[in-house]
């Protein structure tokens, strides 16, 4: 399967959701049941990857239990050259385009580059964006955040991405944000860019999940809430309210 076209088909027709697991929140066996149990509810592929902790070992051992237990794409999220796994179907290539240390620009990709063409991974070429308050993955890139009241800079930077030849642009708010990416940011980044927007951080119900996607996210991506509610009947509630607003659309 070519995962990003899967993206690109898939949002032509709907809207997206993909459940974020952190390796360094729960054991492999684990994670595998919970992408089970995600993909039930209804999510279009499993991200995986965290901020901080991640060993190799276990990035691996997780990958391979969620392959064992689901048949959507998985997809890593990196934090690092160090976190790669042979055993996913894709990665995102990803540059914090508003990080202040230039080892999360281009840096680890460089690192990255040849492992990546060795182990034979799909590569997305994805832009990604830090909003306040980051969180850690703000505090671990080193970025500087861009405010939530000013989403002209947001703009800016997505259509860099995208005329840098970007694939997706990600607006994150931060995992366990207190609230999602403003719904005015989404809606100023999409009325300018050509290609998917993917919108994480923030999102603890289907009321978030739906004022996400109606602002103009193609993709919504949750993975706290997954961590908190085991079984997953608010995941069920955030997914059919992004679906519908594909209908409604």
């Amino acid at each position: 399967m070519k995962v990003f076209q899967y993206i690109l088909d898939k949002v032509e027709k709907e809207k997206m959701h993909m459940t974020l697991l952190d390796p360094d929140k729960q054991q492999p066996s684990e994670a595998g049941k919970m992408a089970l149990m995600a993909v039930e509810a209804g999510s279009d592929a499993i991200m995986i990857g965290g901020s901080t902790g991640v060993e190799q070992g276990n990035l691996d051992e997780t990958v391979r239990e969620i392959k064992k237990s689901v048949d959507v794409p998985t997809i890593l999220f990196p934090a690092g050259a160090h976190t790669i796994s042979k055993y996913a179907d894709a990665i995102y290539f990803m540059s914090i385009l508003n990080s202040e240390n230039v080892k999360n620009i281009v840096g680890e990709q460089r690192k990255a580059s040849l492992v990546i063409k060795k182990m034979g991974i799909q590569t997305i070429p994805m832009g990604y964006l830090i909003v306040e308050p980051g969180m850690t993955v703000g505090r671990v890139g080193e970025a500087s955040l861009i405010p939530r009241e000013s989403p002209r800079i947001a703009v800016e930077y997505a259509l860099a991405g995208q005329y840098l030849g970007m694939g997706l642009i990600y607006l994150e708010a931060g995992s366990g944000a207190p609230a999602p990416v403003p719904k005015e940011m989404i809606r100023s980044v999409k009325a300018e860019i050509d290609i998917p927007l993917v919108v994480g951080g923030g999102i603890r119900s289907g009321s978030d999940a739906r004022q996400v996607a109606e602002a103009g996210a193609d993709v919504v991506v949750t993975g706290t809430i997954v961590e908190m509610d085991k079984s997953l009947s608010v995941l069920h509630d955030i997914v059919e309210s992004i679906k519908s607003v594909g209908k409604m659309q």
